[in-house]
């Protein structure tokens, strides 16, 4: 029983500041970012900059599964030697396969990263305007909660600022 009095104080001093705050907002802050104007050229340009090596990754696809597909139809008819060798080539087209298709995956989330590192600062410096003019005392982050009355919600003024 003390343990719960104790657990049912920390609750309510943890949500303390929430409940005496006068203008709550909820902000999306990735989907705000996501959704703006500057995320879908950027989505555009990466494309276009990976579109080759996406080519790439796709070519040693096809390569693999026609090997494996050849050894699948060819197998039991194949000697020993013969059969060694495509499993050889079918291995190494593979492992290139994984390699390129990780590679492409890294590079592409490493743009993602430098994209969102270059519009953090006009990001913030957006919602602290939107906060200031508004006066809100406490922005919650949308992730952290179940139900958003409307109003409440400032993402699509934050995407519109960005898209300004």
């Amino acid at each position: 029983m003390k343990l719960l009095k104790i657990i049912a104080i920390c609750v309510s001093v943890a949500f303390a500041p929430v409940v005496l705050a006068d203008k709550v907002a909820v902000l999306g802050y990735e989907e705000a970012l996501l959704k703006s104007n500057a995320a879908s050229g950027f989505r555009e340009t990466l494309k276009k900059e990976l579109q080759g090596e996406q080519k790439r990754v796709l070519e040693l696809e096809k390569q693999a599964k026609s090997l494996r597909e050849k050894i699948q139809q060819n197998g039991a008819s194949m000697s020993q030697d013969a059969l060694r060798q495509a499993q050889l080539q079918f291995q190494k087209a593979f492992e290139e396969y994984q390699r390129s298709g990780q590679a492409l995956q890294q590079k592409g989330a490493e743009r993602q990263q430098e994209f969102i590192n270059d519009m953090r600062p006009k990001l913030d410096k957006i919602i602290k305007k939107i906060i200031d003019d508004n006066n809100y005392d406490v922005v919650i982050a949308k992730k952290a909660t179940v139900y958003v009355a409307k109003g409440f919600d400032i993402t699509e003024s934050v995407i519109q600022q960005l898209n300004k």
